[in-house]
């Protein structure tokens, strides 16, 4: 790792991987926060749908007293 580090320095090219850098892991952060929230996304569909399987069911029952 140094090496790398002592090849960019010696290039001027330190700002561009520090940069680099950061823009890796700010993309990074961003395709974990869009995979959570996707991941809630499903959840929050599957407790809606349950919530509305629950809701036909209680309607079916008061329906048939």
């Amino acid at each position: 790792m140094d090496h790398l580090i002592d090849i960019f320095g010696a290039r001027g090219d330190l700002a561009h991987m520090a940069l680099f850098l950061w823009a890796s892991g700010a993309w990074g952060l961003l395709a974990w926060a869009l995979k959570q929230l996707v991941a809630a996304n499903r959840r929050f569909d599957a407790f809606v749908n349950e919530i509305a399987h629950l809701n036909a069911l209680f309607h079916e029952r008061k329906s048939d007293d």
